[in-house]
Protein backbone atom coordinates (compact mmCIF):
# COMPACT_ATOMS: atom_id res chain seq x y z
CA UNK A 1 0.00 0.00 0.00
CA UNK A 2 1.50 3.13 -1.27
CA UNK A 3 -0.74 5.88 -0.19
CA UNK A 4 -2.68 6.60 3.41
CA UNK A 5 -4.39 9.67 4.50
CA UNK A 6 -5.21 9.43 8.03
CA UNK A 7 -7.33 11.98 10.09
CA UNK A 8 -7.48 11.99 13.68
CA UNK A 9 -10.14 13.50 16.36
CA UNK A 10 -9.79 15.07 18.88
CA UNK A 11 -9.69 12.87 21.81
CA UNK A 12 -6.67 11.08 19.41
CA UNK A 13 -4.71 14.61 20.52
CA UNK A 14 -5.69 16.15 23.88
CA UNK A 15 -2.83 15.88 25.55
CA UNK A 16 0.56 14.96 24.99
CA UNK A 17 0.38 11.54 26.05
CA UNK A 18 -2.09 11.53 23.18
CA UNK A 19 0.41 12.95 20.54
CA UNK A 20 2.79 10.37 21.53
CA UNK A 21 0.22 7.63 20.51
CA UNK A 22 -0.53 9.54 17.23
CA UNK A 23 3.27 9.55 16.17
CA UNK A 24 3.74 5.48 17.38
CA UNK A 25 0.83 5.02 14.78
CA UNK A 26 1.90 7.02 11.76
CA UNK A 27 5.65 5.77 12.19
CA UNK A 28 4.55 2.39 12.06
CA UNK A 29 3.39 2.42 8.38
CA UNK A 30 5.58 4.38 6.10
CA UNK A 31 2.72 4.96 3.85
CA UNK A 32 0.93 6.82 6.01
CA UNK A 33 2.06 10.43 4.48
CA UNK A 34 -0.63 12.88 4.93
CA UNK A 35 -2.23 13.34 8.11
CA UNK A 36 -4.87 15.48 9.19
CA UNK A 37 -5.32 16.88 13.20
CA UNK A 38 -8.61 17.70 14.98
CA UNK A 39 -8.40 20.47 17.52
CA UNK A 40 -7.81 18.94 21.24
CA UNK A 41 -10.86 17.08 22.85
CA UNK A 42 -11.48 16.72 26.09
CA UNK A 43 -9.22 14.62 28.47
CA UNK A 44 -11.79 14.11 31.22
CA UNK A 45 -15.38 13.78 31.22
CA UNK A 46 -15.33 17.72 33.38
CA UNK A 47 -12.57 18.80 30.69
CA UNK A 48 -13.41 21.36 27.84
CA UNK A 49 -13.02 20.66 24.05
CA UNK A 50 -10.87 23.78 22.79
CA UNK A 51 -13.60 24.51 19.91
CA UNK A 52 -15.71 24.91 22.50
CA UNK A 53 -13.29 27.46 24.48
CA UNK A 54 -12.54 29.51 21.61
CA UNK A 55 -16.39 29.66 20.55
CA UNK A 56 -16.71 30.79 23.99
CA UNK A 57 -14.14 33.47 23.25
CA UNK A 58 -15.79 34.99 20.52
CA UNK A 59 -18.87 35.16 22.34
CA UNK A 60 -16.93 37.18 25.34
CA UNK A 61 -15.87 39.64 22.68
CA UNK A 62 -19.16 40.04 21.20
CA UNK A 63 -20.69 40.51 24.70
CA UNK A 64 -18.03 43.23 25.62
CA UNK A 65 -16.45 40.43 28.21
CA UNK A 66 -12.71 39.80 28.93
CA UNK A 67 -11.72 36.78 27.10
CA UNK A 68 -8.56 36.74 29.01
CA UNK A 69 -9.60 33.78 31.33
CA UNK A 70 -10.76 31.40 28.90
CA UNK A 71 -8.09 32.32 26.77
CA UNK A 72 -5.45 31.26 29.49
CA UNK A 73 -6.92 27.87 29.02
CA UNK A 74 -6.77 27.73 25.64
CA UNK A 75 -2.99 28.39 25.77
CA UNK A 76 -1.96 26.53 29.09
CA UNK A 77 -3.40 23.47 27.06
CA UNK A 78 -1.19 23.90 23.71
CA UNK A 79 1.49 24.91 25.89
CA UNK A 80 1.61 21.90 28.05
CA UNK A 81 1.26 20.00 25.01
CA UNK A 82 4.79 21.31 23.57
CA UNK A 83 6.88 21.82 27.15
CA UNK A 84 5.27 17.86 27.41
CA UNK A 85 6.43 16.77 23.57
CA UNK A 86 10.16 18.58 24.51
CA UNK A 87 9.89 20.29 21.25
CA UNK A 88 11.84 23.38 19.58
CA UNK A 89 8.62 25.30 19.03
CA UNK A 90 7.52 28.62 20.34
CA UNK A 91 3.95 28.23 20.38
CA UNK A 92 3.42 31.94 22.37
CA UNK A 93 3.64 33.94 19.07
CA UNK A 94 1.04 31.99 16.95
CA UNK A 95 -1.10 32.48 20.45
CA UNK A 96 -0.77 36.11 20.50
CA UNK A 97 -1.94 36.52 17.22
CA UNK A 98 -4.81 34.87 17.89
CA UNK A 99 -5.68 36.75 20.69
CA UNK A 100 -5.42 39.60 19.23
CA UNK A 101 -7.33 38.71 15.93
CA UNK A 102 -10.26 37.80 18.40
CA UNK A 103 -9.93 41.42 19.83
CA UNK A 104 -10.38 42.96 16.67
CA UNK A 105 -12.97 41.47 15.54
CA UNK A 106 -12.36 37.77 13.46
CA UNK A 107 -14.83 35.95 13.03
CA UNK A 108 -16.67 32.96 14.61
CA UNK A 109 -15.14 30.48 11.75
CA UNK A 110 -12.06 32.11 12.45
CA UNK A 111 -12.30 31.52 16.09
CA UNK A 112 -13.21 27.75 15.76
CA UNK A 113 -10.86 27.15 13.21
CA UNK A 114 -7.81 28.03 15.56
CA UNK A 115 -7.79 24.63 17.73
CA UNK A 116 -7.28 22.48 14.07
CA UNK A 117 -4.66 25.28 13.23
CA UNK A 118 -2.85 24.85 16.19
CA UNK A 119 -2.29 21.14 16.85
CA UNK A 120 -1.50 21.03 13.30
CA UNK A 121 1.59 23.30 13.65
CA UNK A 122 2.85 21.17 16.96
CA UNK A 123 2.09 18.28 14.90
CA UNK A 124 3.88 18.96 11.73
CA UNK A 125 6.64 20.11 14.34
CA UNK A 126 6.75 16.65 16.17
CA UNK A 127 6.70 14.60 12.99
CA UNK A 128 9.11 16.28 11.43
CA UNK A 129 6.52 16.80 8.43
CA UNK A 130 5.59 19.96 5.76
CA UNK A 131 2.72 22.24 7.51
CA UNK A 132 0.08 23.20 4.60
CA UNK A 133 -2.16 25.61 6.08
CA UNK A 134 -5.90 24.68 4.98
CA UNK A 135 -6.87 28.25 3.94
CA UNK A 136 -4.39 27.78 0.73
CA UNK A 137 -6.26 24.51 0.19
CA UNK A 138 -9.65 23.84 0.58
CA UNK A 139 -11.98 27.01 -1.08
CA UNK A 140 -14.96 27.61 -0.24
CA UNK A 141 -18.05 29.85 -2.85
CA UNK A 142 -18.94 33.15 -1.58
CA UNK A 143 -21.87 31.41 -0.35
CA UNK A 144 -20.13 29.30 2.29
CA UNK A 145 -20.35 26.17 -0.10
CA UNK A 146 -17.44 24.05 -0.60
CA UNK A 147 -15.39 24.66 -4.45
CA UNK A 148 -15.40 20.66 -4.59
CA UNK A 149 -13.23 21.25 -8.24
CA UNK A 150 -11.14 24.09 -7.12
CA UNK A 151 -10.29 22.18 -3.40
CA UNK A 152 -9.20 19.29 -5.48
CA UNK A 153 -7.50 21.07 -8.16
CA UNK A 154 -5.40 23.31 -5.37
CA UNK A 155 -4.78 19.73 -3.18
CA UNK A 156 -3.31 18.33 -6.50
CA UNK A 157 -1.05 21.07 -6.63
CA UNK A 158 -0.04 21.44 -3.52
CA UNK A 159 0.91 18.51 -2.19
CA UNK A 160 2.63 17.20 -6.05
CA UNK A 161 5.10 19.23 -3.82
CA UNK A 162 5.71 17.30 -0.57
CA UNK A 163 5.94 14.06 0.47
CA UNK A 164 5.23 13.64 4.16
CA UNK A 165 2.24 16.95 4.68
CA UNK A 166 0.20 17.61 8.18
CA UNK A 167 -3.18 19.62 7.19
CA UNK A 168 -5.03 21.35 9.77
CA UNK A 169 -9.17 19.70 9.66
CA UNK A 170 -12.25 21.48 9.56
CA UNK A 171 -11.55 24.90 7.64
CA UNK A 172 -10.62 26.65 4.48
CA UNK A 173 -10.91 30.19 3.03
CA UNK A 174 -13.40 31.95 0.32
CA UNK A 175 -11.80 33.73 -2.14
CA UNK A 176 -11.33 36.80 -0.18
CA UNK A 177 -9.19 34.93 2.11
CA UNK A 178 -11.90 34.90 4.90
CA UNK A 179 -11.73 31.34 7.16
CA UNK A 180 -14.73 29.20 6.41
CA UNK A 181 -15.54 25.98 8.76
CA UNK A 182 -17.15 23.18 7.62
CA UNK A 183 -19.88 21.76 9.83
CA UNK A 184 -19.15 20.40 13.18
CA UNK A 185 -16.91 16.76 12.25
CA UNK A 186 -15.40 19.00 9.02
CA UNK A 187 -12.53 17.25 9.82
CA UNK A 188 -13.38 14.24 8.40
CA UNK A 189 -14.62 16.30 5.45
CA UNK A 190 -10.93 17.57 4.96
CA UNK A 191 -9.61 14.25 5.21
CA UNK A 192 -12.00 12.72 2.67
CA UNK A 193 -11.17 15.49 0.48
CA UNK A 194 -7.42 14.95 0.79
CA UNK A 195 -7.68 11.37 0.27
CA UNK A 196 -9.92 11.99 -3.08
CA UNK A 197 -7.43 14.43 -4.19
CA UNK A 198 -4.56 12.28 -3.98
CA UNK A 199 -6.27 8.79 -5.57
CA UNK A 200 -5.23 7.26 -2.22
CA UNK A 201 -4.96 3.80 -1.52
CA UNK A 202 -7.09 4.03 2.05
CA UNK A 203 -8.60 6.65 4.10
CA UNK A 204 -7.76 6.20 8.07
CA UNK A 205 -9.92 7.63 10.71
CA UNK A 206 -8.28 7.47 14.11
CA UNK A 207 -10.77 8.29 16.61
CA UNK A 208 -11.67 6.75 20.48
CA UNK A 209 -13.93 3.61 19.36
CA UNK A 210 -12.72 0.58 17.23
CA UNK A 211 -15.35 1.26 14.24
CA UNK A 212 -18.87 0.39 14.02
CA UNK A 213 -20.75 -2.11 16.33
CA UNK A 214 -23.94 -3.92 15.42
CA UNK A 215 -26.16 -1.90 17.73
CA UNK A 216 -25.92 0.66 20.59
CA UNK A 217 -23.62 -0.14 23.05
CA UNK A 218 -25.91 1.22 26.14
CA UNK A 219 -28.88 -0.87 24.94
CA UNK A 220 -26.95 -4.22 24.17
CA UNK A 221 -24.39 -5.55 26.33
CA UNK A 222 -21.01 -6.19 24.01
CA UNK A 223 -22.00 -6.21 20.55
CA UNK A 224 -20.54 -7.50 18.18
CA UNK A 225 -18.00 -5.18 15.94
CA UNK A 226 -18.87 -4.66 12.25
CA UNK A 227 -15.79 -5.86 10.09
CA UNK A 228 -16.87 -4.57 6.64
CA UNK A 229 -19.92 -2.13 5.86
CA UNK A 230 -20.66 -1.20 2.55
CA UNK A 231 -21.04 3.00 1.83
CA UNK A 232 -25.22 1.95 0.96
CA UNK A 233 -25.30 0.32 4.22
CA UNK A 234 -23.66 3.14 6.61
CA UNK A 235 -25.47 6.04 4.81
CA UNK A 236 -28.08 3.88 5.99
CA UNK A 237 -27.31 2.92 9.60
CA UNK A 238 -26.05 6.56 9.74
CA UNK A 239 -29.42 7.73 8.71
CA UNK A 240 -30.94 6.15 12.02
CA UNK A 241 -28.41 7.85 14.26
CA UNK A 242 -25.48 4.96 14.45
CA UNK A 243 -22.08 7.11 13.15
CA UNK A 244 -18.74 7.90 14.41
CA UNK A 245 -18.13 9.70 10.75
CA UNK A 246 -19.03 12.59 9.61
CA UNK A 247 -21.41 11.70 6.80
CA UNK A 248 -20.39 14.16 4.02
CA UNK A 249 -16.81 12.69 4.18
CA UNK A 250 -18.24 9.52 2.78
CA UNK A 251 -19.08 11.34 -0.60
CA UNK A 252 -15.42 12.12 -1.77
CA UNK A 253 -13.85 8.78 -0.88
CA UNK A 254 -16.91 6.54 -2.28
CA UNK A 255 -16.70 8.70 -5.89
CA UNK A 256 -13.26 7.73 -5.84
CA UNK A 257 -13.74 4.16 -4.73
CA UNK A 258 -11.36 4.83 -1.71
CA UNK A 259 -12.38 2.22 1.26
CA UNK A 260 -12.49 3.67 4.88
CA UNK A 261 -10.86 2.72 7.81
CA UNK A 262 -12.21 3.56 11.37
CA UNK A 263 -9.36 2.84 13.83
CA UNK A 264 -8.56 2.99 17.78
CA UNK A 265 -6.12 5.74 18.42
CA UNK A 266 -6.29 4.27 21.95
CA UNK A 267 -6.37 0.16 20.91
CA UNK A 268 -3.84 0.40 17.28
CA UNK A 269 -3.97 -3.19 16.76
CA UNK A 270 -7.43 -3.37 16.54
CA UNK A 271 -8.71 -3.89 12.38
CA UNK A 272 -11.55 -1.47 13.25
CA UNK A 273 -14.54 -1.46 10.26
CA UNK A 274 -13.75 -0.82 6.65
CA UNK A 275 -16.20 0.99 4.73
CA UNK A 276 -15.96 -0.62 0.78
CA UNK A 277 -17.78 0.47 -2.14
CA UNK A 278 -19.03 -3.18 -3.11
CA UNK A 279 -20.21 -6.08 -0.94
CA UNK A 280 -17.78 -8.99 0.04
CA UNK A 281 -18.99 -12.49 -1.05
CA UNK A 282 -19.94 -13.39 2.72
CA UNK A 283 -22.98 -15.59 2.79
CA UNK A 284 -22.82 -15.88 6.32
CA UNK A 285 -23.68 -12.02 7.29
CA UNK A 286 -27.19 -11.62 7.18
CA UNK A 287 -27.54 -8.38 9.06
CA UNK A 288 -24.91 -5.77 9.21
CA UNK A 289 -26.30 -3.47 11.74
CA UNK A 290 -29.48 -2.52 13.66
CA UNK A 291 -29.87 1.41 14.83
CA UNK A 292 -32.83 3.52 15.95
CA UNK A 293 -34.23 7.04 17.02
CA UNK A 294 -37.36 7.93 19.32
CA UNK A 295 -39.82 10.87 19.27
CA UNK A 296 -41.39 10.20 15.84
CA UNK A 297 -45.30 10.99 15.35
CA UNK A 298 -47.12 9.45 12.56
CA UNK A 299 -49.87 11.29 10.91
CA UNK A 300 -52.10 8.08 9.16
CA UNK A 301 -54.39 9.40 6.36
CA UNK A 302 -57.23 7.01 4.89
CA UNK A 303 -59.43 7.92 1.89
CA UNK A 304 -61.18 5.18 -0.59
CA UNK A 305 -59.97 5.48 -4.13
CA UNK A 306 -57.11 7.58 -2.68
CA UNK A 307 -54.62 6.05 -5.42
CA UNK A 308 -56.77 7.31 -8.29
CA UNK A 309 -57.05 10.71 -6.63
CA UNK A 310 -54.71 12.95 -8.75
CA UNK A 311 -52.33 15.04 -6.38
CA UNK A 312 -53.70 13.67 -3.55
CA UNK A 313 -50.15 13.14 -1.62
CA UNK A 314 -48.51 16.27 -3.56
CA UNK A 315 -50.97 18.41 -1.43
CA UNK A 316 -50.26 16.71 1.78
CA UNK A 317 -46.63 17.16 1.14
CA UNK A 318 -47.01 20.88 0.40
CA UNK A 319 -48.87 21.86 3.80
CA UNK A 320 -46.05 20.45 5.01
CA UNK A 321 -43.69 22.30 2.64
CA UNK A 322 -45.70 25.53 3.99
CA UNK A 323 -44.80 25.08 7.18
CA UNK A 324 -41.04 24.43 6.82
CA UNK A 325 -41.41 20.59 8.29
CA UNK A 326 -39.74 17.55 6.60
CA UNK A 327 -40.97 14.02 6.69
CA UNK A 328 -38.66 11.07 7.65
CA UNK A 329 -40.74 8.56 6.00
CA UNK A 330 -44.21 8.19 3.97
CA UNK A 331 -45.25 4.81 3.77
CA UNK A 332 -48.63 4.15 2.05
CA UNK A 333 -51.08 1.61 0.24
CA UNK A 334 -53.82 1.96 -1.73
CA UNK A 335 -56.17 4.07 -0.25
CA UNK A 336 -53.96 4.87 3.22
CA UNK A 337 -50.67 7.29 3.52
CA UNK A 338 -48.79 7.60 6.75
CA UNK A 339 -46.58 10.28 7.20
CA UNK A 340 -43.63 9.59 9.90
CA UNK A 341 -42.82 13.19 11.22
CA UNK A 342 -39.80 13.82 14.03
CA UNK A 343 -41.32 15.63 17.27
CA UNK A 344 -38.39 18.28 16.38
CA UNK A 345 -39.57 18.81 13.14
CA UNK A 346 -43.62 19.21 14.06
CA UNK A 347 -43.06 20.87 17.58
CA UNK A 348 -46.54 22.62 18.30
CA UNK A 349 -47.82 22.31 14.92
CA UNK A 350 -49.45 19.10 15.00
CA UNK A 351 -53.26 19.90 15.43
CA UNK A 352 -52.80 22.87 12.63
CA UNK A 353 -51.12 20.35 10.13
CA UNK A 354 -54.18 17.76 10.91
CA UNK A 355 -56.74 20.29 10.22
CA UNK A 356 -54.72 21.82 7.22
CA UNK A 357 -54.69 18.00 5.66
CA UNK A 358 -58.59 17.88 6.46
CA UNK A 359 -59.83 21.14 4.45
CA UNK A 360 -57.42 20.59 1.89
CA UNK A 361 -57.38 16.76 1.51
CA UNK A 362 -61.23 15.87 2.97
CA UNK A 363 -59.77 12.43 3.77
CA UNK A 364 -62.25 10.03 5.65
CA UNK A 365 -60.03 9.28 8.71
CA UNK A 366 -57.22 11.03 10.13
CA UNK A 367 -55.61 9.88 13.46
CA UNK A 368 -52.51 10.72 15.14
CA UNK A 369 -49.84 8.12 16.86
CA UNK A 370 -47.20 10.20 19.00
CA UNK A 371 -44.60 8.60 21.19
CA UNK A 372 -43.34 6.42 18.03
CA UNK A 373 -39.82 5.06 17.47
CA UNK A 374 -38.30 4.04 14.24
CA UNK A 375 -35.80 1.20 13.98
CA UNK A 376 -34.07 0.21 10.92
CA UNK A 377 -32.16 -3.54 10.30
CA UNK A 378 -29.44 -2.95 7.62
CA UNK A 379 -27.96 -5.75 5.72
CA UNK A 380 -26.87 -6.49 2.22
CA UNK A 381 -27.09 -9.89 2.95
CA UNK A 382 -31.00 -9.45 3.44
CA UNK A 383 -31.54 -9.62 -0.44
CA UNK A 384 -30.16 -13.22 -0.74
CA UNK A 385 -31.22 -14.99 2.48
CA UNK A 386 -35.34 -16.08 3.18
CA UNK A 387 -37.35 -15.11 6.19
CA UNK A 388 -35.27 -11.90 7.05
CA UNK A 389 -38.54 -10.32 7.99
CA UNK A 390 -40.38 -13.18 9.74
CA UNK A 391 -37.04 -13.46 11.95
CA UNK A 392 -37.83 -9.42 12.79
CA UNK A 393 -41.52 -10.12 13.24
CA UNK A 394 -41.40 -12.97 15.46
CA UNK A 395 -38.78 -11.48 17.71
CA UNK A 396 -40.59 -8.43 17.81
CA UNK A 397 -43.76 -11.01 18.93
CA UNK A 398 -42.03 -13.08 21.53
CA UNK A 399 -40.80 -9.75 23.13
CA UNK A 400 -44.12 -8.81 23.64
CA UNK A 401 -43.92 -5.52 21.12
CA UNK A 402 -46.13 -4.35 19.00
CA UNK A 403 -45.20 -3.18 15.42
CA UNK A 404 -47.27 -0.57 14.14
CA UNK A 405 -45.03 0.34 10.80
CA UNK A 406 -42.99 -1.42 8.45
CA UNK A 407 -41.69 -0.16 5.49
CA UNK A 408 -38.92 -2.08 3.15
CA UNK A 409 -36.93 -0.27 0.84
CA UNK A 410 -36.60 -1.33 -2.82
CA UNK A 411 -32.91 -2.09 -2.59
CA UNK A 412 -33.77 -4.86 0.12
CA UNK A 413 -31.23 -3.77 2.40
CA UNK A 414 -33.14 -2.30 5.17
CA UNK A 415 -36.07 -3.30 7.08
CA UNK A 416 -37.89 -0.74 8.81
CA UNK A 417 -40.32 -1.09 11.65
CA UNK A 418 -42.32 1.98 13.82
CA UNK A 419 -42.68 0.76 17.57
CA UNK A 420 -44.16 2.96 20.55
CA UNK A 421 -41.05 4.56 22.11
CA UNK A 422 -41.70 2.71 25.30
CA UNK A 423 -40.76 -0.45 23.67
CA UNK A 424 -37.60 1.20 21.81
CA UNK A 425 -34.66 -0.72 24.22
CA UNK A 426 -36.59 -3.96 24.10
CA UNK A 427 -36.71 -3.95 20.54
CA UNK A 428 -33.81 -3.64 20.03
CA UNK A 429 -32.61 -6.28 21.79
CA UNK A 430 -34.83 -8.63 20.48
CA UNK A 431 -33.81 -8.34 17.22
CA UNK A 432 -30.33 -8.59 17.99
CA UNK A 433 -30.17 -11.52 19.84
CA UNK A 434 -32.60 -13.22 17.18
CA UNK A 435 -29.70 -12.86 14.94
CA UNK A 436 -26.41 -13.63 16.92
Amino acid sequence: MNTIVTKFGGSSLADAEQFRKVKNIIISNNARKYVIPSAPGKRTSKDSKITDLLYLCYAHINTGISLDDVFDHIKNRYIDIVTDLKLNLDIRPYLDTIKRDLENGASSDYAASRGEYLNAIILSNYLGFEFIDAKDVIIFNNDSCLNYDETLKLLKEKLSSFDRVVIPGFYGSDKDGNIITFSRGGSDVTGALVTASLNADLYENWTDVSGFLMADPRIISNPKPISTITYTELRELSYMGASVLHEEAIFPVRNAGIPINIRNTNRPKDKGTFIIKDPLNDDSQTITGIAGKKNFTVISITKALMNSELGFCRKILSILEQHNISFENMPSGIDTVCLVISDSQLKNKTSLIVEEIKRTCNPDTIEVHPNMALIATVGKGMAKQKGVASKIFTALSEADVNIRMIDQGSSEINILVGIENNNFEKAITAIYNSFN
